[in-house]
């Protein structure tokens, strides 16, 4: 009777540990213990580029014959679709993220098996002739590690000896379950899913290495646009003045030739003219790396490096009123991806805390073995006599301490430093940040009121160069003058296109240093989320600036080109 009721014990045991297995290794979701990110979410590698918010990129961009003719939007959509470098740096959460499918193995299910044979031929002393036995063995097991600390080992295995010294075969077959637990080291879900959690914080903060890379490759790609539209706009600007001082050294030879200037003002003239031509080789080859610039970070098609690239959006000056400044270092201290990097180094320190703090523990483990063995003459009747009476079981506990565990304190004592160091970080960074987004709101500001300050100048330079054009016409100037006020008003003219262009520029910047590019332009990628507050830390930020940040980030007319 005892003997099966042992039997039926052991299955019972058997069939729970298998279940628990089922439920907290099989179907295990380590998000439920989850401390910072909440439940894994299965589009973890999710495209960087989805852009919904925006119209898809027309055929036109990708013909490989004729000029390139393309808009902002359209040159920003090619390169997140082409560049060869965002291709690399797209690649890598889903490197990080076989990390995560690493550490999760640990808790998955092993299962092994064995088979040997073994055959022996002796003399005896004691009895004529030589005696042979034979052996076959076999097992099977299976082994499952839980995140609680236990180890849960179920094995059968099988022996049938034949001796020629006997006169039947004996066979033992023997079943067994063997469930380890650690009481101290090693015990609970929090120090034993630290790794796992440890690859998920990894992998986000790719996600957000990716959003800064693509937020640097957007500012790129409309900073390099408007460089080139401020390159063809100069090539035209010094081709009139070339035309200018060309005509002006033709009015003067023509006086000279008829004794109404001296010979002397012909050199004025000249040199005019001769530097105009070298603004405007300066200029064309200005172009050209540019052109080469904008074609690299779109590469719209292979082997198109001689294309020409035609600009549909002209540089414009921004409408609409800058929010406050306040507004927006709000908005960047929650959405720079260098910020939200930070704070997941602090929360893996956390993490690693927790790891470190229970390895100071000793390691002190219970374990149980129950097992059942059944002898016979064959193997179908040794598995039968597994119901009988006998029975094994085997209940102890293991344990071991280093001296003074010195290992195990300084792991932990760096594991805290790291994380009051990470924390440090995140202040010195937000500081940064801050000083960051003020100097770009201050630069977007000054390039704004140039806008209005380099018009009045070129209009004035223009009526300067009129009237000492005039008073040469009359004898009352000289070439000198003249080409000192062909000069100005050129440099006039060319301050008043950059600082559009610089206006726009800055808008771009300041829109990339607070974290709000891709939004602006209804880009999707990953990262999009901001990190919560650290654990012991109020959020830096109150409801109504939080609002105030939403808010700003709601896509408006600044920087908008026509």
């Amino acid at each position: 009777m005892l003997g099966k009721n042992t039997t039926t014990a052991l299955i019972g045991i058997t069939v729970f540990m298998l279940a628990a297995c089922q439920v907290s290794c099989w179907r295990f979701d380590p998000g439920c213990y989850d401390d910072y990110i909440g439940s894994m979410s299965r589009e973890t590698t999710r495209p960087a580029t989805s852009a919904p918010a925006v119209p898809p990129v027309s055929t036109r961009p990708t013909e490989t014959a004729g000029p390139l003719k393309i808009t902002v939007q359209e040159a920003i959509l090619l390169a997140l679709a082409n560049n060869r470098q965002l291709a690399v740096e797209r690649m890598n959460p889903s490197i990080r993220h076989t990390r995560q499918q690493q550490e999760r193995a640990v808790f998955d299910p092993v299962v092994g098996g064995e088979i040997s044979t073994e055959r022996s031929r002796s003399e005896g002393a004691s009895r004529p002739g030589s005696a042979r036995e034979e052996a076959v063995s076999g097992g099977v097991s299976a082994g499952v590690f839980l995140p609680t600390g236990t180890t849960v080992d179920l094995g059968a295995s099988t022996n049938i000896a034949d001796s020629s010294l006997y006169s039947d075969s004996f066979t033992s077959t023997r079943v067994g379950l063997t469930v380890t637990q650690a009481l101290l080291r090693g015990a609970g879900v929090r120090a034993n899913l630290v790794r796992l959690r440890q690859a998920r914080l990894d992998t986000r903060a790719s996600e957000y290495e990716l959003r800064g890379f693509a937020e640097m490759l957007v500012a790129a790609v409309e900073t390099t646009y408007w460089d080139y539209a401020l390159a063809q706009r100069q090539i035209q600007i010094y081709t009139d003045s070339l035309k200018l001082a060309e005509q002006q050294m033709k009015e003067t030879e023509e006086r000279i030739r008829f004794g109404q200037l001296a010979e002397t003002e012909l050199a004025a003239a000249q040199a005019e003219a001769a530097l105009r031509k070298e603004n405007l080789i300066n200029a064309r080859s200005s172009l050209a790396r540019i052109r080469l610039q904008l074609l690299r970070l779109t590469s719209p098609a292979a082997g198109s490096w001689d294309r020409e690239i035609t600009l549909h959006d002209r540089p414009a000056a921004p409408n609409g009123k800058l929010d406050d400044v306040k507004s927006r270092v709000q908005v960047a201290l929650r959405m720079r991806p260098e910020m939200n990097e930070a704070r997941l180094a602090v929360q893996r320190g956390d993490l690693e805390i927790v790891r470190t703090k229970n390895g100071l523990l000793p390691k002190l483990d219970l374990f149980v073995t129950l097992g059942k063995t059944g002898y016979a003459d064959s193997f179908g009747r040794s598995v039968s006599d597994l119901d009988g009476d006998g029975y094994d079981v085997l209940v102890g506990v293991t344990g071991e301490f280093p001296w003074g565990n010195r290992d195990a304190r300084a792991v932990h004592r760096r594991s805290v430093l790291t994380r009051r160091q990470a924390i440090r970080a995140v202040e010195n960074l937000a500081e940064l940040v801050e000083v960051d987004v003020r100097t770009a709101f201050i630069e977007v500001n000054r390039t704004r009121e140039q806008i209005s300050a380099t018009a009045a100048t070129r209009k004035f330079q223009a009526e300067k160069l009129r009237a000492e054009t005039e008073k040469f016409r009359v004898g009352r100037s000289t070439s000198l003058l003249v080409a000192q006020a062909q000069r100005d008003f050129l440099s006039s003219q060319i301050a008043e296109v950059e600082a559009v262009v610089n206006c726009l520029k800055a808008l771009v910047e300041l829109y990339r240093l607070e974290g709000s590019l891709l939004e602006r332009r209804g880009i999707g990628a990953p990262g999009r989320e901001p990190v919560g507050p650290m654990n012991g830390q109020t959020p830096t930020n109150d409801e109504e600036a939080h609002n105030k940040a939403v808010k700003a980030l709601a896509p408006n007319q600044e920087g908008t080109a026509r």
